[in-house]
């Protein structure tokens, strides 16, 4: 850096660190007894320390500039005090006294999943706010992009339709996903597709993201990260808004909600209506998403009973095949789906080359208080799943569909065209619960659990061939069935040992029994039957050296089951072994009035890791293998700095090593039927970038006027498990710039207006890719296809609040 340069930084920026500086103190009570409520957070509105009152109630917050601040004040069960001071003195009082709530808090619905400020893992809570500033119809991936360890993909190029993530390099099949503690991952495939749930982000009160193993949720084990979403709370007023956007590849967002408020103090209804459409970046990557949400609630003072359903109906043009990376230079939005030459060699597109889905969401829940230290929580759920994808098929053979060969005027055809579609119907039900104990001194416990179904059908249909003879219409050539229970249990605690000194226990019990029977669709049986007990026990400290500093570790163990494809494309008497994970993190927290730190490590040591190793079953499908020994170790760290009232920058980088101890490569030779196996040693697992680096560096410019400047940087990332830099993705730099201003005028609706351009540079980059080899010919022959990102492109929005 340069000398002179940070000299004068050091210059501009003594002013305000040698301006006059206050603390404020004071005692939190109930205003009605009188008695003091320790715990109580409490904090400086855009200011980063957050404090919690002590054993006797009291708080002090110092270094506090002078001029006016507004003070919040939070307590479970009570309502949230405001106040507004202004700061002359170098001290300053400022006893509070807490009204109870007439109506019960909904965060208890969530609180036995959801990690605190004391509980001694790594976590990131994102709020509506943060979501509403940059949602533009993105998906929810792309909403939360900047986190640290974060790096997201989309195959139409543009962030909507098909998208993904990954934490710390880990797919989303390993990353657990619950909205309002319930199950939100496929129990078969372990996968969650936003895609299935557009806009979902308008309707999220707040999210969590725990990055490792985490605590103890409902659901398959976390084996990189969990994501936990609360929706929407109550409002206690009634509103209405109007959110549209457009921008580039003719994409829209047209959005409407509504909420009653609450009425006769007790009950509310909120409800919105989504629509989302893009012709994608990619050739024919289109995508028509609709969606609702819809709850209604009774607040009681002790109760909570709330009805809540969302749906989220999709069709998207598929834009999964990827571009050969023999054509990234000269075609880079070259999309094969749908491609097919009639008889005279004309290429075509079939228009129908789609992917059809509607997932419904029913939830049930209720919540009670026993009293200021006891609540409980019970939920019903209910996700159904119905949908096809359609393929034209030319020149394929009659007996991979278990169909014989054509015969007309003595010639027998051995192939023909066809169109298929292979259909997913799935029912998924069952229950949560949990019970919470808060002594509102030392200590802090749940117990929880819950009871899952999946109940799921998989076939496919021919609905059309060229020459089909006798074969009857929608002729089905597979069907398979999949049923899966899954229980857990869980008891979690934090006990305050001491002042500064706070323990942490976490253990669960989880069973699985997992029934297929039928046919694949290459015609394979694939009937078995696998049941597993998993125990996942967790421990940690936390060390609260004083209000700035805080440091914490942890250790957990976690064990995760195969998941269907790696049951079904397995060999016949092959059976994959379940994975299992140790992951120990610690970190150290400080936070002051303008500066906020984080920094983490972590180490996660699996065992029998399933990865794709190249090899193939029977019949020519790739199938992942376990490998057994792998790690994932590294170093997070975040800071939010304040730099002065108009200008805030927030910075996170992950460095990592990311390695398989002793990989081997199988290529399978066609010429003589046999798989020729390599011995790699220690390589780098794939789609894991040992560098990982956002910064957002925010200005007000004007009232209500905001400009955003996000940066990404992913370093490069291995295609497959070999390390070989022929089969890589180049580390790439990313700039996008956000515009926000509100026009709040008195009479006239609130209008928040958003201007964004995303890759500012208009960088080239690929952020996702596949590659499978094999011999023919004496040659190694390789098939590929890469997933190019959007160059530059923008979107705009206007928000009507009424």
């Amino acid at each position: 850096m340069n000398f002179k340069f940070l000299v004068w930084t050091l210059v501009l920026l003594l002013p305000g660190v040698l301006r006059a500086q206050v603390t404020v103190s004071g005692t939190v009570r109930d205003a009605k007894s009188g008695e003091t409520l320790p715990g109580a957070h409490v904090s400086i509105e855009n200011n980063y320390k957050v404090v919690a009152t002590n054993q006797q109630g009291f708080f002090s917050i110092s270094n506090l500039k002078k001029g006016t601040c507004l003070l919040k004040v939070s307590y479970m069960g009570y309502k949230t005090y405001e106040e507004t001071l202004n700061l002359t003195s170098e001290n300053q009082k400022a006893d509070i006294k807490l009204e109870r709530s007439t109506i019960m808090e909904e965060t208890v619905i969530i609180t036995s999943t959801r990690a605190s400020d004391e509980t001694p893992t790594t976590f990131k809570n994102i709020s509506r706010k943060e979501l509403t500033t940059i949602n533009t119809g993105r998906d929810i991936p792309y909403l939360i992009e900047s986190t640290p360890s974060v790096v997201v993909t989309s195959d139409a190029g543009a962030g909507v339709g098909y998208t993904n993530i990954r934490v710390r390099g880990t797919d989303i099949t390993r990353i657990n996903v619950t909205a309002n503690g319930i199950p939100v991952n496929d129990a078969e495939s372990h996968g969650v597709w936003f895609v299935n749930m557009p806009d979902f982000a308008s309707s999220v009160e707040n999210l969590q993201i725990q990055r490792g193993v985490g605590t103890s949720s409902n659901g398959a084990a976390a084996f990189g990260a969990s994501i936990n979403f609360q929706t929407q709370s109550l409002k206690a007023e009634p509103y209405a808004e109007v959110n549209n956007s457009y921008g580039s590849f003719n994409t829209w967002k047209n959005t409407v909600s509504a909420g009653t408020g609450l009425m006769r103090g007790k009950f509310a209804i909120d409800a919105r209506l989504s629509r989302i459409s893009s012709d994608g970046y990619m050739d024919r990557a289109s995508s028509d998403l609709q969606s609702f949400y819809l709850s209604a609630g009774y607040y009681g003072k002790k109760d909570i009973l709330k009805f809540i359903t969302f749906s989220g109906k999709e069709k998207t043009y598929q834009a999964w095949t990827g571009v050969p990376s023999s054509l990234l230079e000269t075609n880079r939005t070259y999309n094969p789906s749908g491609k097919y030459y009639d008889a005279y060699g004309k290429l075509h597109y079939y228009d129908n080359e789609t992917d059809n889905y509607q997932q419904d969401h029913y939830q049930l829940h209720y919540s009670h208080e026993f009293n200021q230290n006891w609540n409980a929580n019970a939920a019903l759920h209910l996700t159904k799943g119905y949908g096809y994808y359609e393929q034209y098929k030319d020149d394929t053979k009659y007996s991979k569909y278990g169909l014989p060969n054509y015969t007309h005027n003595g010639d027998t055809l051995k192939k023909t065209d066809l169109i298929r579609r292979k259909y997913l119907d799935n029912d998924f039900y069952g229950t949560t619960f949990s019970a919470n104990y808060d002594s509102r001194k030392k200590l802090q416990a749940s117990f929880g659990g819950g009871w899952n179904k999946y109940d799921g059908n998989h076939f496919g249909n021919i609905i059309w061939m060229q020459y089909a003879g006798v074969i009857p219409n929608n002729y089905e050539w597979y069907r398979s069935t999949g049923v899966k229970t899954d229980w857990n249990a869980y008891a979690k605690a934090y006990y305050k040992l001491t002042s500064k000194l706070s323990l942490y226990g976490d253990i669960q019990f989880r069973g699985i029994k997992h029934t297929i029977e039928g046919i694949d669709d290459n015609l394979r049986t694939i009937t078995q039957e696998h049941s597993y007990h998993f125990f996942n026990p967790k421990a940690g400290l936390s060390y609260k050296l004083n209000d700035k500093n805080q440091f914490y570790a942890s250790f957990a163990i976690a064990n995760r089951e195969p998941n269907r494809s790696n049951f079904v494309d397995a060999n016949p008497g092959v059976v994959p072994n379940p994975e299992r994970l140790q992951n120990i993190e610690a970190g150290y927290h400080f936070n002051s009035n303008s500066v906020a730190v984080a920094i983490n490590g972590f180490y996660m040591n699996y065992k029998d890791q399933l990865v794709l190793t190249g090899d193939i079953n029977d019949v020519g499908d790739p199938v992942m293998m376990n490998v057994a020994k792998s790690y994932r170790m590294g170093i997070e760290a975040s800071v939010n700095w304040k730099i002065c009232k108009k200008i805030n920058w927030e910075l996170n980088t992950t460095l990592s090593r990311n390695k398989i101890q002793d990989f081997t490569e199988t290529i399978f030779d066609y010429d003589n039927y046999v798989a020729t196996a390599r011995s790699l040693g220690k390589t780098d697992i794939s789609f894991s970038p040992n560098v990982v680096a956002n910064s957002n560096l925010s200005w007000e410019a004007l009232k209500n006027f905001t400009l955003t400047l996000q940066t990404k940087y992913v370093g490069k990332q291995y295609i497959d498990n070999t390390s070989s830099n022929d089969r890589k993705l180049d580390a790439y730099l990313v700039n996008n710039l956000r515009m926000n201003y509100t026009l709040d005028v008195k009479k006239f609706p609130e209008l928040n207006f958003i201007f964004g351009v995303n890759n500012l540079l208009d960088k080239k980059y690929i952020s996702n890719a596949w590659v499978g080899r094999d011999i023919e010919g004496g040659e190694i022959v390789t098939y590929d296809g890469y997933f190019p990102q959007a160059g530059r492109n923008f979107m705009i929005g206007l928000n009507m609040k009424f």
